[in-house]
């Protein structure tokens, strides 16, 4: 329990720039000692943790993500986003970059909320070995995204995580 616990302050902790820096395998260990606690999305099975967008603006954007499997014939990306700016015209906004298996990418049609938090779903359209998960802040006056963020899931940061 206290492990969890003080997992959970590490992450929530972790400044922008500092969880860039961090390695996949060791934001892995982190991120499954926190998902023992945390409520996954039917069919996810893999706690990703927290992608944040860039620093430099007055609020920001986090996506608290889970993963299916890579073996799964349709992937998806789910979780929870959360608008963390104080302006009112500017959104959390997440998409999805599919890398297929047979070659090729495809976007996911973006997903964004101008409240606390929404809940969102990612799918692909086949087997994948990459997933990009790109993180920002909405402009919905002006159309446009800042702050952005990528998190690049690749299979291979994911499978010695424990069961």
């Amino acid at each position: 329990m206290i492990g969890g616990l003080l997992a959970s302050v590490l992450v929530a902790g972790l400044p922008a720039a500092a969880d860039a820096a961090v390695s996949p395998a060791a934001k892995a260990t982190v991120t499954a000692a926190v998902s023992a606690g945390a409520t996954a999305p039917a069919g996810a099975k893999h706690h990703w943790g927290p992608v944040r967008s860039a620093a430099g603006h007055s609020g920001h954007a986090v996506a608290d993500v889970w993963i299916t499997d890579f073996s799964a014939e349709t992937f998806a990306v789910s979780g929870t986003l959360r608008d963390r700016d104080p302006h009112r015209d500017h959104c959390a906004y997440i998409r999805a970059r599919f890398h297929y298996t047979g070659g090729g990418t495809g976007w996911a049609r973006p997903r964004s909320t101008c409240g606390p938090s929404g809940a969102f779903r990612l799918s692909s359209d086949g087997e994948i070995t990459r997933v990009d998960v790109r993180v920002c802040v909405l402009d919905r006056g002006r159309r446009t995204t800042s702050s952005c963020h990528v998190d690049v899931i690749r299979a291979e940061d994911i499978a010695n995580w424990p069961r």
